[in-house]
Order: structure tokens, then C-alpha cells, then sequence
């Protein structure tokens, strides 16, 4: 979600909360774009981050201090030497645009009262931290804009300062129902896009839930509304400013399974069941924790490029060779006919004259006449060993193809389900076992240190989630968690399940005495649904049966298993029912 006008709304209430009438007691310029400052409120001392960084704009307090440069920057010096020590008088957002404004109380030289403000304007590429007098004339700040680099407005020092009005944007809290409808409802795009685009401080996502809670789909037309929708559609919206006005927040981030999706400062309605919402104290412990978790995702993703790309390549080379194997499998359909070629010729070729290039027999097998084609130089009796030594050549052939597929085969579902452990490991740890299996496969040297890889594995265990009545269910994340799961810690009666012929980690309910309730099937189906292959589909076909009729063949490889008699039941991929241990 982009950090936008609702977003910063709830963080100038907690501004509030922690900064009136506090003092800034250390400003401090970490990153080129970045200011750490300590200051004191009513609730004791407190770091707040400002970044102005064209990629990721912030705000937000933190409990981490950042090393700063040994020669701070001149715009660093600038707000030390004026506002070191300054007493916050205020603290405010206009309208709901993207910008937080300090408004600040110090002591000048001669000891006279002054007033500063600085601002944080948080616009993406254009974000800035701008220093200004009281008459609102820039002093300096982090970012110089002249007049090469923009055409709507300079930010140098001795220029006043004002919010440039790019678009003509509506402000959402004072829009009017009448201004609401005619501006929104007359533009030629989708009703989410108009909304967004219409007014100030709405990002797409936000737009896209005020939709939804009016029953709208965002997609259609915003002139395709009758009366009765777009007065709904504006009550709709009126409620949702009202929080804001109220101050009513409820941080919050969306995950689907351990990924964060979204993060917002009220509760999403537009998300399904295979979402779910975890709250948090503060707008910034909510930032601070979305943006760990995305760092750690992204940087487990790169980390994993390398074996990505490893199996991917492999992955590819077998399924060309799988193709190539099934067509030189096609061919040897043609053997039983040459065999048939050979005993016609034995049988009626006695009375054939030489030369003869093809002769018409009598098929003894199905009373068919067949043209069987001759090789001209050749007497009948070669012309018949021939075409049983192509017979003979394609059986041969056939037999060995046959084991040459199954091995193939066998090794384009095991890097599958290589490739769907990758997709969901979480942690270096998880990663440590899946490169050992690579490893031990032979498709990465196996180079590392051993000891320091048994410790890395022992810190990635399978997910353990607990449902609300109490009851265990467990799934591996790549194969040796998978028969660590089935053949070491399943008892015979707990209940297995696996995505029917797909790539897919291993669930295993624990039960009590071998039996469970109907929608603990449902349950672990949906979660043996979420860690395959599937995923993205609607729905996905589970196999399920007691561990005891799960085998694993000797010399299989890890993750393989076989059974023979087993229940099925169709699931949707979702982690609802459950919760994380």
C-alpha cells in the first residue's frame, strides 16, 4: 500500500500523542534522505524517522538508532543550530494530503522567541524534508529542486514555500455529496480509478475497499452508476472519512500465509478467507514490522536466485528430454508391423520374382490385405530378416524407453517439489536444506561447511499450526521435513495428506485414537492445497489416508512416497481455521 493521506492521518495522531508540546532534543542525518530524530514528549523519549527516500517515503517512530556520518551534513548542522532544542507547538496535516507539518518554538541568538517549521512532504519520488521561517520561506532543505529539474516548483532556500496543486483533486473531508457525485461519477474510467484520482490522499487500495463495502465492483464504468448507487457509494465513502475525522484507527497488516500483502490503519473488508489480519498498538510498529517482513522475503527471494535458477534450468532440460523420450516412444508403436511384414514375407513370399519392390498379402491376423513394401536388390528370405531386425531394434528400444521415462518423469516431480519448497521457505534456514538436497543430488557441488549446515537445519522445522478446537496439524516446507513429518513423527493413526499428482509439502493431523472431525478433513486439505503447486487455483484435488498406508520405496527420493488405497476430496488453497504455533 503506498503510504498515503489515511495512512499519515493515523500517524499525525500518534505524532500527537507522543510529540505535543514535547522538545526535539537530537536531530541526527543518518542517510543522504534521512533524518533520525530523539525527542521528548508526554510518553518519555522516542526516535522519529523521517525518510524522504524516492523508493520507500516514511515516517514513523523506531526503537533502532542508526549510525551518523562523523561530519554531519550542512542541512543537519542547519537544524541543529536551530531547532536542537525547540519546543513542538505543533503538529498538523493539511486536508489529507500527503504532508506532515512541525511547527516549532526556540530561543535565536539573542534570546529572543522564534518560530520554525519543518516540513515532511511524503510524494514519492518528489518526497522532501523542508526547513522553513515563519512566513513560510524556504531555508534549506534535504533535497534541492531548481527550476531545470522542475517546471511546478523550485525548493531552494529564499523561495517561499506552498503544496503545488498538480491535479485539481478534491479534498475527502469536506467534499460535498453533490461535488462527490458529479466529479466522480462523470469521468470517463472505472469507479475505483475515479475515486482515487479525484480525491486527495486515496490510494487504489483504498479506493478498491470503498467499492467493495458499497457492493460495487471497482472495475465498471463510473458512469454506468444509477442514483441509488452513487448516494450509496458516497455514504459509503462518508463513513470511512468519519474514522478519520474520529481518529478512528485500527493499524493493521493483511498476510496470506507468511507473506505480508498490505498493510492499512483500518480493517480491509475486500480480502478473503484465505487472508488474514493481524493488528498492532501503533501505526509505526505496524510499518516497522510490514517492512521487516517484506526485507526478509525479498532478500530469502534473492538469496534463492541462484537455486532458483539451478532448478529452473534443470527443470527444463528434463522436460525436453521427457518430450523427445514420448516421441521416440511413439515410434516403436510401429514394431508389431514390421514383425508382421517378416512373417507375411516367410509365409507367402516363396512364389515372389526378383525385383518385386512391394507385393499385397493377406493380414492371418485381422484378414486385412497389406502392401508390404520390398527392398528391390534383396531376396525375400533378407527382406524378411530385415524388417524383424528393425522389429527387433524398436523392442529393444521400447523397453529401454520405458525405464528412461519413469526415471525422467520421477525427476521432473522431485524438482517440482524442490521448486514449490523454494516458494515457500521463510528463513536461511530453510534454504540451508534445500540446497543440501540439491547438493546430494548432484546438482550443486556440495561445498559448505557440514557442521555449520546441521546447525542452520536444526532452526527450520515445519510449520505448526493449532485450529480453534485444539487439534495439530503440521507441514513440511521442503522433502527432508516431509519424511521427518510422515516416517519419524506421524504415529499410524494420524491422518496424511498431500495435493493429488502435484508438487506439495506434506500435512499431518495428529489425531486422537484415529479418528477426526469432518471439518478438520477440511482443514488440512485446504492447508495441503496452500503449500502446493496449486495454490492459485480454485480449487485443488487432495489425497488423504492414515499414515500407516504411506510407504516410501527403497532408494526413493526424499520426499516420495507411495499408497494405494486413499480418500479424496476437493479443497480450496486457504489458511483459514487455523492458526500459526
Amino acid at each position: 500500500m503506498a503510504f498515503d493521506g489515511i495512512t499519515i492521518a493515523a500517524m499525525v495522531a500518534e505524532l500527537h500523542l507522543n510529540l505535543d508540546g514535547g522538545r526535539f532534543n537530537k536531530i541526527a542525518q543518518p542517510e543522504a534522505d534521512e533524518l533520525l530524530i530523539t525527542g521528548k514528549g508526554a510518553n518519555g523519549q522516542c526516535r522519529l524517522l523521517l525518510s524522504a527516500s524516492a523508493s520507500l517515503p516514511l515516517i514513523y517512530f523506531t526503537s533502532k538508532n542508526k549510525v551518523s556520518p562523523l561530519t554531519a551534513p550542512n542541512f543537519c548542522m542547519l537544524l541543529r543550530k536551530h531547532i536542537g532544542s525547540a519546543r513542538i507547538s505543533g503538529i498538523r496535516q493539511p486536508g489529507l494530503e500527503r504532508v506532515v507539518e512541525f511547527e516549532l518554538e526556540h530561543l535565536n541568538e539573542l534570546g529572543d522567541p522564534c518560530k520554525k517549521v519543518l516540513i515532511m512532504e511524503l510524494m514519492g519520488k518528489h518526497s522532501n524534508i523542508i526547513f522553513c521561517d515563519d512566513q513560510r520561506m524556504i531555508l534549506d532543505s534535504i533535497k534541492h529542486v531548481s527550476s531545470h529539474m522542475s517546471s511546478v516548483r523550485e525548493v531552494l532556500p529564499g523561495r517561499e514555500y506552498f503544496i503545488p496543486k498538480t491535479q485539481d483533486k478534491l479534498d475527502p473531508l469536506s467534499v460535498s455529496e453533490e461535488d462527490f457525485i458529479r466529479v466522480i461519477c462523470s469521468k470517463p474510467c472505472n469507479i475505483s480509478k475515479a475515486i482515487y484520482s479525484s480525491l486527495t490522499g486515496l490510494s487504489p487500495v483504498v479506493a478498491e475497499e470503498i467499492c467493495y463495502r458499497a457492493s460495487i465492483d471497482g472495475s465498471d464504468a463510473a458512469q454506468s452508476l444509477d442514483e441509488a448507487a452513487q448516494v450509496h457509494l458516497y455514504h459509503t465513502f462518508s463513513r470511512l472519512m468519519e474514522q478519520v475525522k474520529e481518529c478512528d484507527f485500527t493499524p493493521n497488516i493483511v498476510f496470506r500465509g507468511e507473506e505480508p500483502v498490505e498493510y492499512g490503519v483500518f480493517l480491509f473488508q475486500q480480502y478473503g478467507a484465505e487472508y488474514h489480519a493481524e493488528t498492532f498498538d501503533s501505526v509505526s510498529a505496524m510499518l516497522e514490522t510490514y517492512y521487516a517482513k517484506k526485507n526478509t522475503l525479498s532478500r530469502i527471494h534473492q538469496k534463492s536466485a541462484d537455486l532458483r535458477r539451478i532448478v529452473q534450468t534443470a527443470l527444463e532440460r528434463n522436460r525436453k528430454k521427457l518430450i523427445l523420450q514420448e516421441k521416440q516412444m511413439k515410434d516403436t508403436a510401429k514394431k508389431d508391423k514390421y514383425k508382421i511384414y517378416g512373417e507375411l514375407i516367410n509365409t507367402y513370399g516363396y512364389g515372389l520374382e526378383d525385383g518385386c519392390k512391394s507385393f499385397k498379402a493377406v493380414n492371418y491376423y485381422n484378414n486385412e490385405e497389406v502392401t508390404i513394401p520390398l527392398d528391390p536388390t534383396m531376396t525375400p528370405a533378407e527382406n524378411s530378416k530385415k524388417y524383424f531386425d528393425k522389429y527387433g531394434k524398436l523392442k529393444r528400444t521400447e523397453e529401454a524407453l520405458k525405464e528412461q521415462l519413469e526415471e525422467t518423469r520421477s525427476e521432473i516431480d522431485h524438482l517440482e517439489s524442490i521448486s514449490n519448497a523454494l516458494d515457500i521457505a521463510l528463513a536461511e534456514s530453510d534454504l540451508s536444506q534445500i540446497k543440501e538436497e540439491l547438493a546430494e543430488c548432484g546438482y550443486i557441488k556440495k561445498h559448505y561447511d557440514r557442521k555449520k549446515g546441521q546447525k542452520m537445519q536444526t532452526k527450520s522445522k515445519p510449520f505448526h499450526y493449532v485450529t480453534e478446537d485444539g487439534y495439530d496439524i503440521y507441514v513440511g516446507k521442503n522433502n527432508f521435513q516431509n519424511d521427518e513429518l510422515t516416517f519419524k513423527f506421524a504415529t499410524g493413526n494420524d491422518w496424511w495428506f498431500h495435493a493429488k499428482k502435484m508438487a506439495g509439502s506434506h500435512v499431518v493431523v495428529k489425531s486422537r485414537d484415529g479418528e477426526l472431525p469432518d471439518h478438520i478433513f477440511e482443514i488440512a486439505g485446504q492447508l495441503a492445497a496452500y503449500y502446493s503447486k496449486g495454490r492459485t487455483a480454485p480449487k485443488v484435488e487432495i489425497d488423504y489416508i492414515q499414515k500407516k498406508q504411506v510407504k516410501k520405496p527403497a532408494g526413493a527420493k526424499p520426499g516420495f512416497v507411495v499408497y494405494y488405497t486413499n480418500y479424496s476430496l476437493m479443497a480450496e488453497p486457504s489458511l483459514a481455521g487455523v492458526r500459526e504455533i
